[in-house]
């Protein structure tokens, strides 16, 4: 849409009835608006890009990070529970009869 833009810019100047320096200095300050424009909107999507990864990249880590502790509650569940059948076994609770 912006190369068409520009396109059009340059067809009007060329088409309209100046001398030919005169044409000449519009296109160069019309391609350094443009220029300019393409640069600007560049590094708007840029910014927006690298705030996007690092959104995800944190989100990611904290995910990581309690994907870990989760990791780490269950394996000490299962060795709590393992810990008390080992006490059941080596310490039998008599059967009443």
């Amino acid at each position: 849409m912006l190369a068409g833009a520009a396109a059009g810019v340059v067809l009007g100047i060329l088409f309209a009835p100046d001398k030919g320096t005169e044409t000449r200095r519009k296109i160069a300050e019309k391609g350094s608006e443009v220029a300019g424009s393409v640069k600007d909107k560049y590094h708007e999507f840029s910014d927006t890009i690298s705030d996007k990864y690092d959104a995800a990249k944190q989100k990611l880590s904290n995910l990581v990070s309690e994907g870990k502790d989760m990791g780490k509650d269950i394996v000490n569940q299962a060795k709590q529970k393992a810990d008390a059948m080992k006490d059941d076994i080596r310490n039998p609770k008599p059967i009443n009869s």
